[in-house]
């Protein structure tokens, strides 16, 4: 994508990956609106960056997302980038009980937010000369994590929807690219320090570099050998991946 001359909608930009992205495209001289529940995280994050500005909304409330694309339509006429990135993480466990109310707020957050907004917002996207929409993923769409289910396989159906829509907006003016982050220490989980999590810095350093070209998914060099799923030895790459972890959890 071109980094610059751009207006652009990042959900869950408050913190995270989506405000280090928020920031970073700010820093390039690009229109930044940042969306998200918490009001004060938002005013937090538009005062530390003079000039951005922010839209208090819910991605998993259909009737929210409404407004905040009515609002975006209103007032950023020219808006051509949208970044699909909140997101929750609940841990679960696919062995016993799963509490369906957090499954459902998983998926109606990781997955059909970003179908919902994404189609609030398409015809107004097809009217930019160029546009992008970015969804923010996981390497956990290739490579479950055991305990966290539910959130794995939204990720990895939200890889698969972004495969499909890329297709279906191939002759438009808009493309489609997909992070597919490796854990990263922000509060997604538990912000640690752990020596296994990517820094946000270095990875929204990487991450920016590789945006700047047309490849279909943005991966950072950690992310490689997992995206390469072996085929018929998946099953193998899982359990070896998920016994790692267990062996030395991860923070909750």
């Amino acid at each position: 994508m071109q980094l610059t001359d751009n207006t652009i909608f990042i959900t869950g930009g408050a913190s995270g990956i989506g405000r280090g992205l928020a920031e970073a495209f700010h820093k390039l001289g690009n229109t930044v609106i940042i969306g998200g529940r918490r009001q004060a995280l938002l005013d937090e994050v538009v005062a530390a960056n003079p000039g951005m500005q922010a839209i208090a909304f819910d991605v998993a409330d259909p009737a929210s997302i409404d407004a905040a694309a009515a609002t975006l339509k209103a007032r950023y006429p020219g808006l051509n980038v949208l970044v699909n990135n909140a997101g929750i993480m609940p841990f679960d466990d696919a062995s016993g009980h799963i509490d369906d109310e957090v499954a459902r707020r998983i998926l109606d957050t990781n997955l059909l937010g970003p179908i919902r907004l994404t189609s609030a917002l398409i015809d107004l996207l097809k009217q930019q000369p160029r546009a992008t929409i970015l969804h923010n993923t996981s390497v956990l769409a290739y490579v479950p994590l055991a305990v966290t289910a539910v959130y794995s396989a939204s990720k990895a159906a939200l890889h698969s929807y972004a495969m499909s829509q890329r297709f279906m907006l191939r002759e438009t003016s808009v493309r489609v690219q997909e992070i597919a982050p490796p854990w990263v220490d922000t509060d997604l989980v538990k912000k640690s320090g752990d020596p296994r999590a990517m820094p946000l810095d270095a990875f929204i350093t990487e991450t920016m570099a590789r945006l700047a070209s047309e490849d279909e998914e943005i991966i950072v060099d950690a992310v490689k050998p997992l995206r390469d799923n072996p085929g018929a030895k998946e099953h193998a790459l899982v359990n070896g991946f998920n016994a790692a972890l267990m062996a030395h959890p991860i923070p909750v």
